[in-house]
């Protein structure tokens, strides 16, 4: 299914330690991103962050922490993001999210086989 040009990019900070309903809080986003037919979405794992309570989360070995950030971002048309968002808000919890319009340029189309 092509997707528009014009789009949205959604970013959910969230801690490696969060959770929805016992599974981990980003893999419960992007499983119902999926189930929703969203064009697509990526988990990315910090090795450095803090959030609102300024606590400090890092992967260096000597002080590793079991927190660590997660940022799942999904890019979609705006509304179908917005949507999406009334969908999983009562999941996210002190999660940080933001939306920025973004234009995509190319959306993996498969070549032909040989």
């Amino acid at each position: 299914m092509p997707r528009p040009r014009s789009s949205a990019l959604l970013r959910i900070f969230v801690g490696e330690n969060d959770r929805a309903n016992g599974k981990p809080l980003h893999e419960a986003i992007v499983l119902k991103a999926r189930e929703g037919g969203l064009g697509g979405a990526t988990v990315v794992r910090g090795v450095l962050g803090y959030g609102r309570s300024s606590a400090l989360h890092t992967a260096k070995i000597l002080t590793l922490s079991d927190d660590l950030p997660m940022i799942v971002e999904i890019v979609d048309d705006r509304n179908r993001i917005e949507t999406f968002l009334d969908e999983i808000g009562s999941i996210l919890g002190s999660a940080l999210v933001t939306i920025e319009n973004v234009e995509v340029v190319r959306y993996g189309e498969r070549q032909p086989e040989a």
